[in-house]
């Protein structure tokens, strides 16, 4: 029997959804809704390949939903609200709690909004999509996925930190690791498409406005960039990624800050958009770097730098490397960074073909490089979906 799931994405100003018929896994429209809460609100959407897009005042995420599903109404694509009889919600962090996707309730609720003191940018976004659900489509099955449960194969020598073990045993403070759904696609989609024995060892790059790299040995996560919190790894849009811990303390004592306004500034007024006080939208920056902005040069500078030295340790954690893949909005768009990085990566066995590299084909290596180069377009919502048919099944 068919179902339609409706996989939801909630971010902090927008909502990105998508309607699948499953489990024939046929898509039947995609779409997001953007800069909710503020006056140039839209809902944007996809069906048979026609793009639409309207303008709508968005006051905050659940007149966004009500939109979504009055848009689902009158497109045709469902009669009635009861059609949909499962909601996947993508949250970021499930802490100790959950190593696997979960059906919503009371309790879950709880926790999640007990864990957005580590995922501020998230988690409480996700929680206000949930409640949302529950009021406009009360008889659909809610599911919770999960960004940290593909990391769960983490070994201790990557997942545990060299603070006092007693913080490990008692308060759960360990590297969890995120964007498992996407780390997860497109290594499933590298083994499909290139054969299990070509992928190995592979290093996945979800590189957008948060980004993390993984080091996945036979389909399993060994190793993440992100950590305790998605703060954690390599230089992102608004987030700073590693730094001296030591830091923290001086800002706060110099500046007289507090812990709520440090993290404020971590994970809001960092990364790229802090280094190049442009922007935090790559587009952006790599344009006022070709005018000779150098604080947008030194950005992007920074930013490839810190993906490369994972590049680096992780093909040791792999002892070597057979598939290097490229996903999400930089990613898969992003042909300047993409060459940026791999510049270096020669000496792994990295060598892409220009060409291809500048049209973001599906495999932008040489023909002769020993380690294919791949740029495969993520699916999070996809893996949502079938997360919710594995409850609607059993």
């Amino acid at each position: 029997m068919s179902n339609k799931i409706l996989a939801v994405n909630a971010g902090s100003s927008s909502i990105k959804f998508k309607l699948y018929l499953m489990p024939e896994e046929e898509l039947l429209i995609s779409g997001e809704a953007e800069n909710i809460g503020q006056s140039t609100s839209q809902i944007a959407y996809t069906i048979n390949k026609k793009r639409q897009s309207e303008s709508l005042p968005l006051t905050d995420h659940a007149s966004a939903i009500e939109n979504i599903i009055q848009i689902l109404e009158n497109s045709g694509i469902i009669k009635e609200k009861a059609e949909i009889t499962g909601v996947g919600h993508r949250i970021s962090h499930g802490g100790n709690y959950y190593t696997q996707a979960v059906q919503v309730d009371a309790d879950v609720e709880a926790k999640i909004d007990e864990l957005k003191v580590l995922s501020p940018l998230h988690n409480p976004n996700g929680l206000a999509g949930i409640k949302a659900f529950e009021k406009f489509l009360p008889q659909a099955l809610e599911v919770v996925s999960f960004d940290t449960s593909f990391h769960q194969t983490l070994p201790e020598k990557a997942f545990v930190y060299a603070l006092p073990y007693e913080y490990y045993e008692k308060y759960h403070i360990r590297k969890y690791g995120f964007h498992g759904q996407s780390h997860y696609y497109v290594s499933q989609e590298a083994r499909r498409l290139f054969g299990l024995e070509n992928t190995r060892k592979i290093i996945s790059c979800h590189l957008g406005n948060g980004s993390s790299i993984t080091a996945i040995r036979d389909g399993h996560s060994i190793n993440t960039s992100m950590g305790f919190t998605p703060l954690a790894g390599v230089v992102m849009g608004t987030r700073s990624g590693d730094i001296d811990p030591e830091i923290l303390p001086y800002l706060e004592e110099t500046l007289n800050l507090d812990s709520h306004q440090i993290r404020d500034i971590l994970n809001t007024q960092s990364g790229l958009y802090g280094i190049s006080g442009i922007s935090n939208d790559v587009r952006q920056i790599q344009t006022a770097a070709t005018q000779g902005n150098q604080r947008a040069q030194l950005a992007l500078t920074i930013f490839t730098h810190s993906i490369q030295q994972y590049i680096g340790a992780y093909a040791t954690d792999l002892n070597g490397l057979d598939t290097l893949i490229f996903t999400a909005g930089i990613g898969e768009h992003s042909a300047t960074v993409r060459e940026m990085i791999c510049r270096q990566l020669g000496y792994l066995g990295v060598q892409i073909d220009p060409d291809k590299n500048a049209h973001d084909e599906l495999v932008i290596s040489r023909p002769d490089s020993p380690v294919k180069v791949a740029v495969i377009p993520t699916n999070e919502e996809l893996v949502i979906a079938r997360d919710v048919m594995k409850f609607i099944n059993n």
